[in-house]
């Protein structure tokens, strides 16, 4: 689906990412994980154009799309969505407004089928009721519902979600990421997640890759990363689960 080869990216004279390679499989769910600050987000920048590689490919449907203009550009982020970690939703705008503006500014549509369209994209996220709300009158977890529909509304075939449980409570950590697995198995799509958590990474991920002085330092499924005797991996998962057992201790 995206195959990411030898990608560089410095800032300033600072080396954020060294070399990247990282196949990304069509239909499946990728998890990125590492520490914080080492790229993660400045990767999933690159495979929409926010952002351009000192050096280095990213192949996506046989184009080299570091090779584009942005004209370009503007067609291959029909088909790869970015779903932002606050949502970036237009604040003046009601919810049902905010699905409806990718369709107004690209699809062409009718009025009545654009309405149609936001009706049924809503009610795939569980969101119909708050149409004619505001994204200040919602609660941080309809947000990311409401930016998933509008990102689900020119039907693209990958979505590349930055952290999308930040911010949440753990049941509400797990009914989002359960949403994401409900449209990527109704929509057919290919899902890249940025993400600290580890419990979920291993319970929802297909694959996971792990970022780490600005390269791949291992990628697998959640078993082989269970298992994965790579010490800076072996630390992470160590800490991360450490860390979550002790919170369940305080909880309890």
């Amino acid at each position: 689906m995206i195959t990411i080869k030898n990608l560089k990216k410095s800032f300033n004279g600072f080396q954020v990412l060294r070399g990247v390679n990282l196949v990304i499989p069509e239909g499946k769910t990728t998890f990125i994980m590492g520490q914080s600050g080492t790229g993660k987000s400045v990767l999933l920048k690159h495979l929409v154009g926010l952002l351009s590689p000192d050096e280095g490919e990213i192949w996506f449907e046989n184009r080299d799309l570091t090779k584009l203009n942005e004209k370009e550009w503007q067609e291959v982020r029909k088909k790869i969505g970015y779903l932002f970690q606050e949502g970036a939703l237009f604040d003046s705008m009601t919810v049902g407004e905010n699905v409806a503006f990718p369709l107004i500014e690209h699809a062409k549509l009718p009025e009545n089928e654009i309405e149609r369209k936001v009706d049924e994209l809503l009610s795939a996220v569980g969101l119909l009721e708050a149409k004619d709300k505001y994204p200040s009158e919602l609660s941080g977890g309809m947000r990311k519902r409401a930016a998933l529909a509008r990102t689900l509304a020119l039907h693209p075939q990958v979505i590349l979600f930055d952290e999308p449980t930040t911010g949440l409570d753990p049941i509400l950590q797990r009914s989002i990421l359960d949403l994401i697995m409900e449209v990527k198995n109704r929509f057919n799509l290919t899902c890249v997640i940025i993400s600290h958590d580890v419990p979920l990474a291993l319970h929802y991920a297909d694959q996971i890759a792990f970022l780490h002085e600005g390269v791949i330092a291992q990628i697998g499924s959640p078993e082989e990363i269970r298992n994965s005797n790579h010490p800076f991996v072996r630390k992470f998962l160590d800490s991360a689960l450490i860390d979550g057992a002790k919170e369940v201790s305080h909880e309890g």
